[in-house]
């Protein structure tokens, strides 16, 4: 019979060879929890390696993902697709075991992590999700989703602010299918932990309203079995376990110390530690008596088909329910839900209203809500301001099977924990702060982008027509930020009719989206059916002129109204002036040439982007010889209107602009 540590002991030593073969890695923590992984993943885990997407599996989640050799390790043991050749590929280009575990590359990580504390905030997400999709779906007898979320996490992910937004929220909504392994080693990069974090972890998560068990010995089996079983009684608690652990455990010279945390252990180092371990064989060598004790496909495969059991059955009994479920969870639209949409676009294009873009983001959500029951939004404590909040809206704080989530004020919390959502499955997650603090989330953002998840990040108070707030409240920079992101799409719609198309997007896209909206109210602009027809293209016309344009006026959000003013003033002078609306500009440049052509065509050099924003950003549509009407500094305090005069966004300054150009062009 093979022993628990002689199977934690496979872990170690794939991690520490794998380390060593890539000449590069963090073996410690790997080593330090090899104990807690063997009981967690052989004990407890509910998985099926044939089948890594099964909706009610146990998610797994390694917040400290730098030790990702460790769940690499799990992953090839258990019987995943996972070889040694993979192991030796470990942080080598194209392999399935880059550096940091990458959701979507890998099969069985269902989390990009790395980023410290972003891990458990996402695990907080997959939670809500598990409890929120029981709370729907489940009825007596048949708990079709009916799983937990493990979290293994360092002293990084206690230090990171993040892990206090998510963890606190997490205590808040009582998520009891949410247990966490914390790795007590008192050992960062820079040696000792105490120099720098010494807070009373106990006490901490136990005033969030946590189920805390503390001074578990991490290398005890039993010890670690013990306090699992004790956290999965809990039924309205999230279980934190403080696993006191060894860092770099079995090292003869390098455990307990920084030495350990990164860097290959060396082949001196790690003969040692075999002869410590009483580990006989050779680098990447499992016998097979180890490799049948860890393999988990015949009891996963098990496992999935008793629940293919219980959902027919559950399917037999409730038809509707069910056909609901899998369209859910196969992330399709509902039936006819493209034709209502178009009906609802067509009365609002024929229907003007001068209001917002946040509040035409409500109205329109009163419709998305009422047609797409996976939409679960939250804002982080602007409910009243971001408009995030429709006539059904549920708070989950008051009904587990709601709808919307009171995040406080924790804008990087929401956005991690609205990935884990999207991730989990079932649900199209919506969050909502003002532009300028999404400075606060820009990690969880790009994460979000890396990983392709379907969220929508919603961002109203979009420039310095927040007004008396002042400068810092006055988003500048961050619409560049957003635009420059890889995998993300951002949208800052002019009026309610952009607005609803943005959203449409938002909603069919595989991936997050940016959907930024305004404070003050907004002129809906006249359009016609063909332009209507481009607006999902990123950019259209607006307004033109016969013959060929002397000048183009590229324009968003609020600072589109300003544009038409100037050209019908201009028409009116003999101008010849085009307009383009750009609401999504990393949308028009996935375009066709002929249509960006047709938009912006390369011939016309006389060009000017306004936009309420820093300025830079445009020099890729207007090139050297046009102008850039936008902002060069931060903002100041007063009413808006004074605020565009002074900062110079104006119609006004748009006519003196183009005109000046045109002038130098003719002379030219």
């Amino acid at each position: 019979m093979v022993t628990r540590k002689t199977l934690a002991n496979a872990i170690r030593f794939l991690s520490i060879d794998t380390i060593q073969n890539a000449k590069s890695g963090h073996p410690g923590a790997s080593m330090g929890m090899a104990d807690i992984a063997e009981v967690l993943w052989r004990d407890h885990m509910n998985h099926n390696p044939i089948d890594p997407n099964w909706i009610n599996r146990d998610r797994f989640i390694l917040s400290n993902g730098h030790c990702s050799t460790l769940i690499y390790s799990l992953l090839h043991l258990t019987g995943y697709n996972l070889s040694i050749k993979e192991l030796k590929k470990f942080r080598q280009l194209h392999s399935k075991t880059p550096g940091h575990p990458e959701y979507g590359l890998t099969p069985g990580i269902e989390v990009t992590t790395g980023p410290l504390g972003q891990g458990i905030a996402n695990a907080v997400g997959f939670a809500i999700a598990e409890r929120t999709l029981s709370s729907q779906f489940n009825r007596e007898n048949y708990n079709i989703i009916d799983h937990y979320t493990y979290v293994f996490m360092g002293d990084g992910c206690m230090m990171e602010g993040i892990s206090h937004e998510s963890c606190s929220l997490a205590g808040t909504l009582k998520l009891n299918k949410l247990i966490v392994f914390y790795d007590n080693n008192g050992i960062s990069i820079d040696g000792k932990t105490e120099k720098c974090f010494n807070e009373n972890t106990y006490e901490r998560f136990k005033s969030y309203g946590w189920y805390v068990i503390k001074n578990i010995n991490g290398h005890n089996s039993l010890q670690i079995n013990t306090a699992i079983k004790k956290a999965k009684k809990q039924i309205n608690k999230p279980s934190l376990l403080i696993c006191n652990t060894i860092i770099g455990y079995g090292s003869p010279k390098k455990s307990g110390s920084e030495f350990a945390h990164s860097g290959p252990l060396g082949y001196d180092e790690i003969n040692a530690t075999r002869k410590f371990l009483k580990w006989k064989y050779k680098p990447f060598e499992i016998p097979k008596n180890i490799y049948k004790a860890w393999d988990a496909r015949i009891i996963g495969k098990q496992k999935k088909q008793a629940w293919d059991k219980i959902f027919k059955e559950y399917s037999n009994n409730f038809p509707e329910l069910s056909k609901e479920f899998i369209r859910r969870i196969k992330c399709k639209l509902p039936i006819k839900f493209n034709l209502k949409i178009k009906k609802i676009i067509k009365f609002l294009h024929q229907n003007p209203s001068d209001i917002s873009t946040r509040k035409a983001s409500q109205n329109i959500l009163e419709f998305f809500g009422k047609n797409l029951p996976e939409l679960i939004g939250g804002s982080a404590d602007l409910t009243p301001s971001n408009l995030t909040f429709w006539s059904g809206s549920h708070p989950l704080n008051i009904n587990p099977s709601g709808n919307y989530i009171h995040y406080g004020v924790r804008e990087f919390g929401m956005s991690a924990i609205m990935n884990g959502i999207a991730l989990h499955g079932g649900f199209i997650p919506y969050g909502a702060t003002f532009l300028v603090f999404m400075e606060y989330a820009r990690n969880a953002i790009r994460m979000a982008a890396l990983m392709k998840t379907h969220c929508i990040f919603i961002y109203t108070h979009d420039s310095i027509g927040v007004g008396e707030d002042g400068p810092t409240h006055q988003p500048i920079e961050q619409l560049a930020s957003l635009r420059t992101t890889p995998n993300l799409s951002t949208w800052r719609p002019c009026d309610q009719v952009e607005s609803i198309i943005a959203w449409k997007y938002a909603i069919t896209k595989n991936g997050p989206t940016a959907l930024i909206f305004s404070r003050q109210n907004l002129k809906q602009q006249n359009r016609t059916n063909e332009q209507l027809k481009n607006i999902k293209k990123g950019a259209y016309i607006i307004k033109d002129c016969k013959g060929h344009p002397e000048i183009i006026m590229i324009a968003t959000g609020s600072e589109v109204e300003l544009a038409i003013k100037a050209a019908k003033f201009l028409t009116k002078e003999k101008y010849k002036i085009r307009v383009v609306s750009m609401p999504s500009t990393d949308v028009f440049d996935k375009q066709s040439l002929i249509y960006r052509e047709s938009v912006l065509p390369s011939n016309i050099k006389n060009r000017i982007a306004i936009e309420a924003s820093i300025t830079d950003y445009w020099f890729k549509y207007i090139g050297f010889n046009g102008a850039i009407i936008g902002m060069k500094t931060l903002g100041k305090s007063a009413p808006a209107d004074k605020l565009f005069k002074t900062f110079n966004i104006t119609t006004k300054n748009i006519i003196k602009t183009a005109k000046s150009l045109i002038t130098k062009t003719s002379i030219i």
